[in-house]
């Protein structure tokens, strides 16, 4: 069975990120694909500290149980990622956005061309900001981003208030079934992934 990961990067593991995130899932499962929603919760994430031992060993220098359980989910086998966040200052939480540099940077090779999407949830204003600089985390590693009828954003401000914007919350559910359909378009191709070339790099200061 195929399966989705979805990141809750908001500290409240019950709030209105989980909400949006759940309905994503709930349609998922609805479409015969399984879901695990791994939360960042409220401990401190560390982030990258660019000693290049990922790219020696294959995965993080810090072992902390979050990174190691979503690196574990990833390994195991996944065919699509969500990732939600709420909204801070226009942009994602920070430790979600710690969390994701240190996956995508080591993981990357596990990644590449699995349908990604991100979701966003704020109060008010932000969202687009906080979007699309999660879609820049897919965008960089040939990851195929799921769009649904709207951008993926839903509105609330306490705990449980989401539920209440209806046209978010069926956007969540149109993404879902989005993603459900893009993964079983993949998984029945018989061309396999796009030829790619080898990476070149062009600095502007050499």
């Amino acid at each position: 069975m195929a399966k989705v990961l979805l990141i809750n990067g908001s500290p409240r593991r019950q709030g209105n990120t989980f909400l949006a995130l759940s309905e994503v899932a709930k349609t998922l499962q609805q479409e015969g694909i399984e879901t695990e929603i791994i939360s960042i919760g409220p401990k401190a994430v560390q982030g990258c500290i660019a000693c290049g031992m990922c790219g020696r060993e294959g995965r993080c220098t810090f072992r902390d149980d979050l990174y190691m359980q979503v690196m574990h989910s990833i390994r195991n086998g996944i065919d699509g990622l969500v990732v939600g966040s709420p909204v801070y200052y226009g942009g994602p939480n920070g430790s979600l956005c710690a969390l994701l540099d240190r996956v995508f940077y080591s993981l990357g090779s596990d990644l590449k061309f699995k349908p990604a999407a991100s979701v966003v949830v704020c109060r008010r204003g932000g969202a687009s900001a906080a979007f699309d600089r999660l879609n820049k985390y897919f965008t960089i590693l040939n990851m195929p981003v799921v769009s649904s009828q709207y951008w993926n954003m839903v509105y609330g401000q306490t705990p449980g208030q989401a539920a209440q914007d209806e046209e978010g919350m069926q956007t969540m559910r149109t993404l879902g079934r989005n993603m459900a359909w893009m993964i079983k378009k993949l998984n029945v191709g018989e061309d396999g992934h796009p030829e790619q070339e080898q990476p070149l790099r062009t600095n502007f200061i050499r």
